[in-house]
């Protein structure tokens, strides 16, 4: 359960506030004009945004963070190059 919690209150950014505010929009107009397939719409967009999901499913997208520089500079081997004429 505590893990719930935190899905839902910790990492929100901008993509996930978006689709959360597009799902109510699309809901609240779906009610007013009773358009099922508005809701049925607005409902997939509130599910993304509670659970942090996208279109390609969990982090399927995701991106390591970019590493230290000095990290980068101790991985890197240094290359030689000869001249070939």
């Amino acid at each position: 359960m505590n893990s719930l919690k935190q899905r839902l209150l910790t990492n929100w950014h901008v993509a996930r506030i978006t689709r959360a505010v597009l799902g109510l929009l699309v809901l609240i107009m779906g009610i007013q004009m009773h358009d099922w397939s508005a809701g049925l719409i607005s409902l997939v967009f509130i599910y993304m945004a509670v659970t942090n999901t996208g279109c390609c499913g969990v982090q399927e997208c995701y991106t390591p963070a970019r590493k230290d520089k000095d990290t980068l500079q101790q991985n890197t081997n240094e290359i030689d190059y000869e001249e070939v004429k």
